[in-house]
This record gives C-alpha cells, sequence and structure tokens, in this order.
C-alpha cells in the first residue's frame, strides 16, 4: 500500500501587514517544508464509508480535517458529476510522528496530503489548483501544502510565489503546550502594522516573526528557550507557536545543538526536539 508523506511547514518569517475587514490579517510570510513527516495510507473498502483507522487523541474523528477534507472532496465530486469508483469506500491509516498544536501545520498537511492522494485514487483528475481552492476553506495553511514547494505568501497567507531558498537543516523544539492562533491574532498588543516589503528586500534583511514577542510574554519557557538558544543559532518561534526552530549550519551543528538543549532542561519539563532538513520541494510530491 502506497505511503503519502505529509510535511511540517516552517514559517522562516512573519510580518502582520494590517487588519483586513474580514477580520483576518493581512501577511507576508516565507514557507519551507522539512523533511519531518506524518504517513498516510488509503485502503479500499468493500462499501462507502469513510473511516480513520487511527483516531487521533483528544480529536473526534468528525472534527479532524482528514475526514473532512475526504468528505470535502466526495461532496465536490457529487455536485460536479465526477465519475467516483462504484465502491469509494477509504479507511484513512495516519503514522503520526509531528506534534500536535506546535505550528507546524500538521492538521493542514494532512488534509492537503488527503485531498492530493485522494484525487488520485479516486481518479477525479483536478488540478493542483482545483484542490487548494478545496483546501482553503479546510484552512488558511492548507493551500500551501497542495501548492508543494517553498514559497513567499501574501494576503492572508494564500497568495503564493514560488522561491528556491537554502536547505538548511533545522532543530524543532516542542515545548509541552499548546497555542490558540485565534488568540494570538485577537491580541491587544499584537503588531499589526509591519510596512510592506518586496520578496527581495525581505529576503535580504534578517528574518522576524511579528507574533513572537506576544508568544514570548505570555509564555515565559518559549522566552527562555530561544534566549537559550539564540546564543548559539539564530533562533525563531514558527508561526503563532508553540514550536521553535535553530536554522543550523549542518547536521552536526543540529545535533550539538540538541544536546546542548538537553543538557539545560530537566526530563520534567516535557520539551521535545527533532532533527529535520529543509526541502524546496515538498516531501508530498517526491
Amino acid at each position: 500500500m502506497k505511503i503519502w508523506q505529509s510535511p511540517a511547514k516552517l514559517n522562516l518569517f512573519l510580518y502582520i501587514t494590517g487588519k483586513r475587514a474580514d477580520n483576518y490579517h493581512n501577511l507576508q510570510t516565507l514557507f519551507q517544508f522539512v523533511d519531518l513527516c506524518d504517513e498516510l495510507q488509503f485502503s479500499r473498502r468493500q462499501d462507502n464509508r469513510i473511516t480513520l483507522a487511527t483516531p487521533i487523541k483528544d480529536i473526534d474523528d468528525n472534527n479532524n480535517l482528514v475526514i473532512k477534507a475526504s468528505k470535502l472532496l466526495l461532496e465536490y465530486a457529487h455536485t460536479h458529476h465526477l465519475t467516483l469508483p462504484e465502491q469509494y469506500g477509504i479507511t484513512i491509516h495516519i503514522n503520526k510522528k509531528l506534534p500536535i498544536g506546535g505550528g507546524l501545520g500538521g492538521g493542514s498537511s494532512n488534509a492537503a496530503t488527503t485531498l492530493v492522494a485522494l484525487n488520485e485514487v479516486w481518479q477525479l483528475h483536478l488540478s493542483v489548483n482545483q484542490l487548494m481552492t478545496l483546501g482553503k476553506s479546510l484552512g488558511a495553511d492548507v493551500p500551501i501544502f497542495i501548492y508543494g514547494h517553498s514559497a513567499f505568501a501574501q494576503g492572508i497567507g494564500d497568495l503564493l510565489k514560488s522561491v528556491a531558498i537554502p536547505e538548511k537543516w533545522f532543530l524543532i523544539i516542542k515545548p509541552n503546550i499548546e497555542i490558540s492562533t485565534v488568540s494570538i491574532f485577537k491580541h491587544p498588543e499584537l503588531k499589526r502594522d509591519t510596512v510592506t516589503r518586496d520578496i527581495d528586500q525581505l529576503l535580504n534583511n534578517s528574518f522576524e516573526n511579528d507574533c513572537e514577542p506576544i508568544v514570548r510574554k505570555l509564555y515565559p519557557i518559549i522566552d527562555r528557550i530561544i534566549t537559550l538558544l539564540s546564543t548559539k543559532a539564530p533562533t525563531r518561534l514558527t508561526g503563532t507557536g508553540s514550536c521553535i526552530f535553530c536554522e543550523c549550519e549542518s547536521l552536526q551543528h543540529a545535533q550539538k545543538l540538541q544536546l546542548f538543549l538537553n543538557n539545560q532542561f530537566l526530563p520534567t519539563d516535557n520539551i521535545t526536539s527533532f532533527l529535520a532538513k529543509g526541502c524546496n520541494k515538498s516531501p508530498l510530491y517526491q
């Protein structure tokens, strides 16, 4: 049975350039994938049910983005009179490796992989752009995972332009907290007036994240980790967190930083970390 990769993403920078009338925010961000992935498999059933073989802890199956993506694609196929297999039932298996609630886009990535995979399994022949439009209704980050290439994003993160950037090694750190994206974007002290710049200007300046000062103020453990690791390598929050990443010069540098991190915290601090390589092309399409 084919294994479909569902990668994590990092926001290498994130700037908030204004609040919109629809209460969303205009952003400028740089997405890059890493080779840290969940793995999904889709097995045929002898009926027309869509089921999840591996429920995700604390997430009801009907609220799981994988099930929502499956049903959305199925509804689109019915509405547009696309030919489906006579028995289109699917059981979905997820080997979950990405941390939940860390800002790595795991749920959105799972939804995107599901749309891409079932488009092939059901032979619907929808284009990448059609799948991206469908995915956007599931969440603002879903389209980038369908797009499948490192990209400079504007708008609410849905206006994408491919870029080729160095594929560095990263140390990714996940403290034992989950952060509500909505709460950060609603915070009265959030910086919302960063000047809009073109991609060349942004790539030639140091990278920052406008959400980071608020998150560091609200979560001392994140402030402590960033303060500590910033002495060793460029270190930032991805998205609204809670994951933090260090840009490393090599795998050996990342391993050395990981050892340093482990020596600074107790097991009871419940901090996990991962080594990952940046990818300009999504592992979903490799």
